[in-house]
């Protein structure tokens, strides 16, 4: 039986939550963005508006558009306002036991016939889903940062996840205006597969004394015309979820090449996770962001 998806609850209004609400509701969606803080999701209705505002400012949509949006938008702070949703994204903490809270607690509200997705950039699917009543409804779909400036969406099919689910996945994730990958249920997929051990290998340099922050964003961007250089794409990522994913890497492929660099460690041990935190690789606490190292 096909699934139709009307109706989408987002858990999480952090950066990947909002950007999902976002482009969503410019889908013709109705939402529901889920958090357990009143703030947070004050926070990020002002972000999503901004975004939008911009994306008008630059002839991307119309007023018209970003105001139907908006108005497609709603929030609620617990799982109850998520029961009735046709599909519902998972966008926490890149961390398996506090996601699993969170399936088991939407489990015991949402309709049986939904659909349960996570944005999960790293971890098994086919685990995740093992821990709600749905297994055959359950999927990974990871969307990239920034959402709404980023075209592609991997999904991920666990072991359980069914023909009509994936399709479902699939036309939601078009309707949306992306481009899919499909990946298989192995650590980190196809993207982080890739960019997280060259972005690792970037801080080895640094921690070897290769060179400093600035000489290699510089190599990487002048030398192999990346956007932003490593260091700097590890700031924006979150270095908290750079450590998960290499972990995620090292403990599933028992490969010593995935081994988290000691510096990577210590920086989120500092607390020092990036932009979020204003400091990383980078002090991003004065006018212009500043090395570290």
């Amino acid at each position: 039986m096909a699934v139709t998806i009307k109706k989408v609850g987002v858990i999480g209004s952090g950066q990947m939550g909002n950007g999902i609400a976002h482009v969503a509701g410019l889908a013709g969606l109705d939402v529901v963005l889920n958090d357990i803080s009143a703030d947070r999701l004050k926070s990020a209705m002002a972000t999503i508006n901004g975004n939008l505002s911009r994306q008008v400012a630059k002839q991307v949509i119309t007023e018209e558009a970003r105001k139907q949006a908006l108005s497609r938008i709603g929030s609620a702070e617990t799982m109850d306002g998520l029961a009735d949703c046709d599909l519902v994204i998972e966008t926490a903490v890149e961390k398996e036991e506090v996601k699993r809270k969170i399936f088991h607690d939407l489990c015991a509200v949402l309709k049986p016939e939904a659909i349960i997705a996570s944005n999960t950039s790293s971890i098994s699917i086919t685990r995740l889903a093992s821990s709600t009543d749905r297994p055959e409804r359950f999927i990974g779909i990871h969307f990239m940062n920034p959402v709404p400036l980023m075209e592609l969406v991997e999904l991920i099919r666990g072991i359980a996840t069914d023909d009509t689910t994936f399709d479902a996945a699939k036309e939601f994730v078009t309707r949306l205006g992306k481009h899919i990958a499909v990946s298989e249920d192995f650590p980190a997929f196809i993207v982080n597969r890739i960019l997280l051990p060259m972005i690792n290998e970037a801080i080895y340099t640094l921690y070897e004394g290769v060179g400093n922050v600035e000489a290699i964003d510089a190599a990487m961007k002048l030398g192999a015309h990346h956007p932003m250089g490593p260091l700097e794409l590890a700031d924006f990522i979150g270095l908290d979820t750079c450590l998960s994913i290499m972990q995620v890497l090292h403990e599933g492929l028992a490969d010593s090449k995935y081994r988290p660099c000691p510096l990577l460690v210590k920086y989120v041990e500092a607390g020092w996770l990036g932009r979020k935190t204003q400091r990383g690789f980078y002090d991003y606490r004065g006018d212009k962001p500043v090395p570290t190292r």
